[in-house]
């Protein structure tokens, strides 16, 4: 099933209230959308405009009648960075709250700090953000970017206008650690040579021993899958040294939280990336979106990739349960694994059905003047990372997150 441009457009009009709200006053008791994210804490530069696109999905979906006849209920909680918090809070969710879905979950590590608790509760889960890839799980949907999707495309694309010797610097947790060896493989697979990776915990913030090894190593291009607030240090280092007009940057992560924004442009400008989204995507579904977000906060500042991919991530699955005709778990996933789509300010995503991974717009973009300005779009792209060791379709029982091997 298809919510096509029009539908769409309809079911998010803010300005419908005054139509819907009778048969919100009328409904049943609402349907509970659980949600747990860095609202606070080191990564609320991704967490909090994530908040702000969820609460502005589901002001559309009550705007547009609900769910059912019934209005949809936010219970969020803010983890503060701590993985701890999120565990007991997912567990709260189940428990005490019982939520018909949980949408959330920002780094790789916290998603597997909650996907089994939801698991073993029958609650199903939707992770909205980019990440390694692999997860197979039935009981959840996974809406962001994966590698074959971004680093797939970037990889070439940054090697064609830099070189082949390739050094990578990445995040030493579980998304780092697996884009890494992607990278490597995207790289070998382009004729290029990796000569050099390193991996940092999440809160280093000083680079200047590691710019010190690029300079001897001397490669083309850099690429640098880092994450978080101290790891924004790493491109003001480079900067600072002089190496921007020296060596290209290219990264799987720079930008998806906006952090595009935070730098200067002399600090920024160059640097390639691929992602599902933009602002400066000129279409009609992303300026009517942009348009309800200053409506609701006042500017746009705060939109970023993830944040659209949450609030796309609510609306799949806000029509897989009108598809379903019902909140219940499974009448949902076997909604969801009917080939369901929604069209939005990203573009269209639409669920691959042996995977529950989504087929995604995705866009090699450079950084300029803090922006990022399109060079090329690639339409549709299927997780073939994740269909290549997935398919519930003949396997509805696994749960293993695969890791690639070359």
């Amino acid at each position: 099933m298809t919510l096509n441009r029009r539908s769409f457009l309809a079911s998010t009009a803010a300005a419908t209230g005054a139509l819907m709200m009778p048969a919100i006053a009328r409904a049943q008791d609402a349907i509970r959308v659980g949600t747990v994210l860095d609202v606070s804490g080191i990564f609320d530069a991704y967490g909090t405009p994530m908040d702000m696109a969820q609460r502005l999905a589901v002001q559309e979906i009550n705007d547009a009648g609900g769910l059912l006849d019934r209005p949809v209920e936010l219970v969020s909680y803010d983890t503060q960075s701590d993985m701890a918090l999120y565990t007991q809070y997912a567990q709260r969710l189940v428990r005490q709250d019982n939520v018909d879905v949980v949408h959330g979950g920002i780094l790789s590590a916290s998603r597997e700090a909650i996907r089994q608790t939801l698991r073993r509760a029958n609650t199903l889960y939707f992770y909205n953000v980019q990440y390694e890839g692999g997860v197979c799980d039935r009981n959840a949907f996974f809406n962001g970017v994966t590698p074959a999707q971004q680093a797939e495309v970037l990889v070439p694309w940054a090697m064609s206008r830099s070189g082949p010797r390739v050094y990578i610097l990445a995040a030493d947790y579980n998304y780092g650690q697996i884009t890494a060896r992607w990278l490597q493989k995207y790289i070998a697979d382009n004729d290029g040579e990796t000569v050099g990776v390193d991996f940092f915990p999440l809160d280093v913030a000083d680079f200047g021993s590691t710019i010190a090894r690029i300079q001897t190593e001397s490669p083309d291009l850099v690429i640098a899958p880092l994450v978080g607030g101290a790891h924004l240090s790493f491109f003001r280092q480079w900067a600072a040294a002089g190496m921007n007009d020296r060596i290209p940057l290219a990264s799987t992560t720079m930008g998806v939280g906006n952090e595009h924004k935070v730098l200067t442009p002399e600090e920024g400008n160059g640097m390639m990336v691929a992602y599902n989204y933009s602002q400066e995507l000129d279409t009609p579904l992303n300026n009517a979106f942009k348009e309800r977000w200053v409506a609701a906060y006042g500017d746009t500042d705060a939109i970023h990739e993830i944040a659209v991919s949450h609030y796309m991530g609510l609306h799949l699955w806000a029509e897989g349960v009108r598809a379903a005709g019902s909140v219940d778990r499974d009448a949902v996933i076997e909604a969801m694994e009917g080939g369901l789509s929604v069209e939005g300010p990203s573009g269209v995503m639409t669920i691959d059905p042996q995977t529950h991974h989504a087929t995604l717009d995705v866009h090699l973009m450079e950084v300029r003047d803090q922006k990022m300005e399109v060079a090329e779009s690639l339409s549709q792209r299927p997780p073939v990372d994740t269909q290549a060791v997935c398919n519930l379709t003949e396997n509805p029982d696994d749960n293993t997150q695969y890791e690639i091997e070359f």
